[in-house]
């Protein structure tokens, strides 16, 4: 085990897959200066301006290129800087990368990883803020992650370069600092479609992922003040989830509450709270709740922000909202 920030995390993780596999490479804007966030930082001293490859400012050219390459037999790793920047690249993505497999029957297929920083940073407004894990959600044919933890994003990372499957890596801009354990032990990697179970809890189940873990954890101290126990998963795969870990904790609590950064209208929380209801409708003590973010554009007023983010105050009144229901 070693203590690493999240960011330093994901910097090994690509530095170990470039050191094992010759068919790695990445490129991107400025990550032979380090990236925006310093998360490539030292990479193309170590292994070459051939391997970590600065791009023009073109994120369509860099994905295509990428999609190009990895039809080819090599294993890119494309940097976006902002998720909301990879929009411009969403036509290689999502019409050619994800159906390639399937267009050709198997006989192509595109491992690469598209690596988007999510979520609201410091004031960075409507357009550096978005959380929009659901579009690529919502695709056939791509895999989407959301790794909370530095260990997640060591071993989420690791699993998403050795995929043969186009895999969109979603890293929050808030936990860069952010420490914790990571093994770094051999091959290790966290397997793809497994929820981790942050606390275990006899009250009401709260689904959650990326930035939302850490409110939930805040949440969870203000709702055993209380009395309400919080059973908390970290989904941490978006596709494939767990769903099965999610129906055996409903199943034990009787009650679900999924929590997103992202905005709560058309969002995962949905998806979620359908199959919860379809599978487990006679077995709940109280109807299912979403939380997320208002169908705002997230302001850049620091006064003005707050009415975007959800608060671990309101996870708790929500939870025991649900405890409370019809009692």
């Amino acid at each position: 085990m070693s203590r690493l920030t999240y960011r330093e995390a994901a910097r090994l993780a690509l530095a170990h897959e470039l050191a094992a596999d010759p068919a790695v490479w990445t490129l991107g804007e400025d990550i032979g200066r380090g990236g925006v966030f310093g998360q490539y930082q030292g990479l193309q001293a170590e292994f070459g301006p051939a391997r970590v490859v600065d791009t023009p400012i073109s994120e369509a050219a860099i994905m295509g290129g990428a999609v190009g390459a990895a039809l080819l037999g090599t294993r890119p790793v494309v940097e976006m800087r902002f998720s909301d920047f990879a929009l411009c690249a969403v036509d290689e993505l999502v019409n050619q990368a994800a159906k390639a497999r399937y267009m050709f029957g198997g006989q192509a297929r595109v491992p690469l990883v598209v690596r988007q920083p999510v979520g609201l940073w410091s004031n960075s407004a409507a357009q550096h803020s978005q959380s929009l894990e659901s579009w690529y959600i919502h695709i056939p044919g791509l895999v989407v992650l959301a790794p909370a933890t530095p260990a997640d994003n060591y071993g989420l990372l690791r699993a998403a370069i050795r995929s043969d499957d186009p895999v969109v890596h979603l890293e929050h801009k808030d936990l860069w600092p952010a420490e914790g354990e990571v093994p770094l032990d051999g091959d290790w990697e966290v397997p793809i479609g497994v929820a981790r179970r942050v606390r275990e809890g006899r009250d009401v189940t709260v689904v959650t992922w990326s930035g939302g873990v850490r409110i939930a954890e805040e949440a969870a101290a203000l709702a055993e003040a209380q009395g309400v126990s919080l059973d908390i998963l970290d989904l941490r795969s978006l596709w494939p989830w767990d769903r099965g870990a999610v129906l055996d904790s409903v199943a034990r609590t009787g009650r679900l509450l999924v929590v997103h950064e992202a905005v709560e209208v058309a969002g995962f929380g949905a998806e979620i709270a359908a199959t919860v209801a379809d599978a487990l409708f006679g077995a709940l003590k109280a109807p299912v709740r979403r939380l997320g973010a208002p169908r705002i554009p997230v302001p850049y007023s620091p006064a003005l922000e707050p009415a975007s983010r959800i608060t671990a105050p309101a996870v708790a009144a929500a939870a025991a909202g649900l405890v409370s229901w019809r009692s």
